[in-house]
């Protein structure tokens, strides 16, 4: 009895990780959005500096998990709980390098006048974000249904990005000069885009977690 005891405050130990984990991923495409609306590259840099500590939690989570499946041998339902960690801290790590990846345009843009009013990039964001704490809620509720709901609202980033496409190559024919503020541009959408695609990653192992089924609910996003 006492074994378990151990072995479900460690497990728990990990769950209270991973939320902070997710915190700081949050953060970081919070603030890399400021960063590119406000042409603020002193935020941008804390960004990119702030990528190494996300890296870090990812592994220190990781060899915690590692650790363990090797001295507790858990099986069935927490070993599959487990597993899908390892999965998800992958993922909360991708999209920390998407939003350094955004920071990073935010200061080659530097003080350049802005192409056009940052309208839909913000809104991608704050949906990628609102996404991913619900997701993260869901995995450790154990809530599938929660889980299938944010993976059908993903559309909406996949529909603001078509939007956001559609402009921007519009702006290019009319006049090329602007090609690589545009195109930065487009990068940041591709960097919004996918980070709520790795949500709803986040989203399967949930699913799979509960039910033991590993089962693709949405568009491929590997």
């Amino acid at each position: 009895m006492e074994i378990r005891t151990d072995f479900h405050k460690r497990l728990k130990e990990i769950q209270d990780e991973l939320l902070v984990m997710g915190n700081m991923v949050e953060k970081a495409i919070t603030r890399s959005m400021e960063a590119l609306k406000k042409r603020d590259l002193k935020l941008a840099q804390q960004v990119i500096d702030g990528d190494v500590k996300i890296n870090e939690k990812r592994f220190n989570i990781e060899e915690t998990c590692i650790q363990l499946i090797a001295t507790q041998q858990p099986m069935a339902g927490d070993l599959r709980y487990i597993i899908c960690v390892l999965n998800i801290i992958t993922d909360l790590e991708r999209i920390g390098d998407h939003a350094e990846g955004t920071a990073k345009i935010a200061v080659l843009t530097g003080d350049e006048p802005p192409l056009k009013p940052l309208v839909d990039l913000p809104r991608m964001a704050e949906k990628a974000v609102g996404m991913l704490r619900r997701s993260l809620e869901a995995f450790i509720n154990c809530d599938v249904e929660a889980a299938r709901q944010i993976i059908a609202e993903d559309d909406e980033v996949d529909n603001l990005y078509d939007q956001v496409f559609r402009e921007l190559l519009t702006f290019m024919a009319e006049d090329p000069k602007i090609l690589t503020r545009a195109t930065r541009l487009l990068w940041v959408a591709h960097n919004l885009e996918r980070s709520a695609d790795r949500v709803t990653n986040i989203c399967e192992r949930v699913v799979f977690s509960v039910t033991g089924k590993m089962e693709e609910e949405g568009a491929s996003n590997y």
